[in-house]
């Protein structure tokens, strides 16, 4: 009778391992969880002219995924010869090289993104404007203050490798999704220039607008352009393979009259990453005018500002948008969510700051400066 029990109790056993070999198994074949993507928002100043009253000097991170509360503040370069702090007039990033790069009025600093150390820092003759960086990050379409040329810079070294010549006051430069052409915003001329980015050279231009080209995107397939222009309270549209000007939409409802800064009552405009809306700014009236992007170009709504908006961004997945006044709205209900703060508590605001998102300490992803569309 032991002899059985024995036996039953071995063939029981034995079942028990069977069924158990399954969880087992699954336990060591189960994937591991991918790394977590985090967001930061990065936003150079003196961001606005050299007023140090909008955040100081540096670069300052926030943090997109915790309310955009305050990081850090990565020490820069960038001064004057007097000593003081320059104008930060471009922000732009090359994710292959991790690396953030700051334009001032007479220099160009390249900063490890990982460390937050300066790698180099050039001068550059006849000084820098508002630049741009290849979607492969090798290249930088990096314009003369105000000048007459656009330098095409080696992302790694800084080393000027050709200049473009043939403007009045070169200004803005947007290089396309596609990186095939850059496009290049002349402040003395009503004509949008588009440079081929593999022979460095002048291969179009869309206008003439109703005057003097300010800021300016395009929509991620490279068809549209929407421009602000001097004078103008609202925007116009180019065809970029035409390069006709196809309209001229102006905002309602509220007057203009000599704004603070830039000089023309619409300096800013931007598309949702969805290409669904234009939102555009109002330096004069302190606001924001969101309009549909669809023909005929419907008005919306308007958001109130603490400040002047002279730029506008978004971050990558559309759901913020970035007034260079300091305010963090939600596009979809348009509500102002926060302001960002620096940590003194206060206020930041500047017309340079772009979204780099990380995984495991390294660069994997980055905005851009400008509000440009991204449906491809």
């Amino acid at each position: 009778m032991g002899k059985k029990i024995n036996v039953f109790v071995l063939l029981l056993t034995g079942l028990l391992l069977v069924s158990a070999k399954p969880t087992l198994k699954a336990k060591i074949t189960h994937k591991k969880p991918e790394p977590a993507t985090h967001h930061y928002l990065y936003v150079a100043v003196p961001g606005i002219r050299d007023y140090m009253g909008y955040g100081g000097h540096g670069l300052l991170v926030f943090d997109m995924d915790n309310n955009h509360q305050f990081v850090r503040r990565i020490e820069t370069s960038g001064y004057h010869p007097n000593k003081k702090p320059s104008n930060v007039k471009g922000i732009a990033v090359s994710v292959p090289l991790n690396s953030i790069y700051i334009s001032t009025l007479e220099s160009l600093q390249r900063i490890d993104l990982s460390t937050g150390k300066i790698i180099w820092e050039k001068n550059i003759i006849d000084g820098c404007d508002r630049m741009s960086i290849s979607p492969d990050g090798k290249l930088m379409y990096l314009p003369s203050l105000e000048n007459k040329i656009w330098n095409v810079v080696d992302c790694q070294t800084g080393d000027v490798i050709k200049k473009i010549p043939g403007f009045l006051r070169s200004h803005n430069t947007l290089y396309g999704l596609s990186g095939n052409h850059v496009y290049l915003d002349d402040l003395a001329s009503p004509w949008l220039k588009i440079a081929d980015a593999k022979t460095h050279t002048v291969v179009g231009k869309v206008g003439p607008f109703g005057n003097f080209i300010r800021p300016f995107t395009v929509n991620g397939k490279e068809t549209r352009a929407y421009v602000t222009v001097d004078s103008l309270l609202g925007f116009e549209v180019g065809d970029l393979k035409t390069g006709k000007k196809l309209d001229r939409v102006l905002v309602e409802g509220w007057e203009t009259g000599r704004v603070r800064r830039h000089g023309n009552p619409s300096h800013g405009i931007g598309l949702t990453p969805d290409e669904k809306e234009i939102w555009l700014c109002d330096g004069f009236n302190m606001r924001l005018h969101v309009f549909s992007n669809v023909e005929p170009y419907k008005q919306l709504t308007t958001i109130p500002l603490q400040d002047m908006p002279g730029w506008i961004t978004f971050s990558l997945d559309g759901k913020y948008a970035y007034p260079s006044s300091g305010e963090v709205i939600d596009v979809k209900t348009r509500k102002i969510l926060t302001t960002l703060k620096d940590e003194f508590n206060n206020s930041v605001a500047s017309e340079k700051m772009v979204e780099v998102d990380f995984e495991g300490g390294k660069a994997v992803k980055a905005g851009d400066q400008f509000g440009i569309g991204r449906v491809m």
